[in-house]
């Protein structure tokens, strides 16, 4: 396939091929199928796609010298293996079934797939931009759609363990648990635009997806999420006096905001919030640990959802480590490697601040406000469950600086004399 090679911040009109391959394959790459077994075949391939989309990384040992790729591969290869093969050892799993144990975490490897297939691709920066939007947008209709034309016969009360069914119904009403990852890039994409030009059509779109959020999908940890990126970014962007405005408005306004309607359950200990469920969950959790310091230290794994057995059965339960997030975490994965997990989203955060002294972009600034949100959030819903959303995110980082470095030969010179002058600094 032989594509047009342009310039990284190149305008020229966007290459039909390369967007179709985009808009094709970034779907699964951002698992917004992974967890929607309604649609049975799209979210059979995005189960299989890690591996499926994994010849692509090859492309990668052309480029040895290439930022993250080191960390994220020991990241990968730790919270893989060490719990897989405590689960073996305390939940007594056979070593077949327990390696199997740790396959939530292989999207990780989309940030290899996705680079190599971007290093092959040479989008502009634009043609990313423009897909990414463009799903965003259809998510957004997508949502509305539905909500104006699925009967209330689709919606479901109760669902059984493991399933994510798209249109549920609880005390929140009926909800639409659409994934929401281009979604909330696009939100974030026209929120930026809006603090820098001040245009209304901006801050519409941006309030567009927040009040579908808010009123359609019903996530309690989105809002939250949500809110303090826009929060974050408003603070920032504008003068100290208003930045003082704002440290005064801000807790009133979220005091409003999460005093409405669901939003309120947000801090209930009432049982009707699944507070007594989780209670317990962490007791089971640390009374498990015990003292033992190996435990905390290297995790204890978990049970393979391929056994026949499950963490309910063990402790007699609803044991859902999701529920107890950091701490199931740390159940799972220990202090070691829930230090390796908070690091890979921590260094996204650092790299962007590295790249964006460079290049000044509201489609890198809005992928830089996705990664705060799953910071924000980690508290409700645990990284691990998605860790490719951010794994695609890092890999564009990293294509961004590459092709910068590729462009401007100064640059590439710089770096290396500063990166031969640390290694010669810690050789001596």
């Amino acid at each position: 396939m032989a594509l047009e090679i342009r310039p990284l911040t190149s305008n020229e009109p966007l290459r039909l091929k390369v967007m179709v391959i985009l808009l094709l394959l970034l779907p699964f790459f951002g698992q917004s199928f992974h967890y929607m077994k309604g649609a049975l075949p799209f979210w059979a391939a995005s189960k299989a796609f890690p591996v499926l989309a994994l010849p692509l990384a090859l492309v990668l040992f052309r480029y040895p010298r290439l930022p993250l790729v080191r960390q994220i591969l020991l990241t990968f290869v730790w919270v893989i293996l060490v719990p897989s093969f405590a689960g073996i050892y305390y939940f007594s799993q056979d070593f077949f079934t327990g390696v199997t144990a740790q396959v939530k975490l292989l999207p990780l490897l989309h940030f290899f797939s996705f680079l190599g297939l971007m290093l092959v691709l040479r989008p502009t920066l634009r043609e990313l931009m423009v897909a990414f939007l463009i799903l965003g947008v259809v998510t957004y209709v997508a949502l509305v759609l539905m909500w104006a034309l699925v009967p209330q016969s689709w919606y479901s009360g109760v669902y059984a363990f493991g399933s994510s069914p798209l249109f549920s119904m609880d005390s929140r009403g009926n909800r639409i648990r659409m994934p929401m990852y281009f979604g909330m890039i696009t939100l974030f994409y026209c929120y930026r635009r809006f603090l820098d030009e001040l245009r209304p059509r901006w801050l519409a779109g941006a309030f567009v997806g927040f009040a579908l959020t808010l009123w359609v999908v019903k996530t309690r940890a989105m809002m939250v999420g949500i809110s303090g990126v826009v929060v974050i970014n408003s603070f920032l962007a504008v003068s100290p006096l208003m930045r003082l405005a704002l440290m005064l408005a801000t807790p009133l306004a979220l005091g409003g905001l999460f005093s409405f309607g669901y939003l309120a359950t947000m801090f209930s200990t009432d049982s009707s919030t699944g507070f007594d469920v989780r209670w317990e969950t962490a007791s089971k959790a640390v009374d498990f640990l015990g003292v033992d310091p190996i435990r905390w230290l290297f995790g204890v794994g978990t049970i393979s959802p391929t056994s026949s057995d499950s963490l309910f059965s063990f402790f007699d339960h609803f044991f859902f480590l999701a529920d107890i997030t950091w701490l199931g975490i740390l159940f799972e994965f220990g202090l070691i490697g829930a230090g390796l997990i908070l690091l890979y989203e921590v260094r996204g955060l650092l790299f962007f601040h590295r790249l964006k002294h460079r290049i000044d972009s509201h489609f890198l600034g809005s992928l830089y406000d996705y990664v705060v949100y799953v910071v924000l959030i980690s508290n409700f819903y645990p990284p691990t469950l998605t860790p490719g959303e951010t794994a695609i995110i890092l890999s564009i980082f990293v294509y961004v600086w590459h092709r910068l470095q590729m462009e401007d030969p100064a640059i590439a010179f710089e770096d290396t004399v500063a990166a031969s002058t640390v290694e010669a600094h810690h050789a001596g």
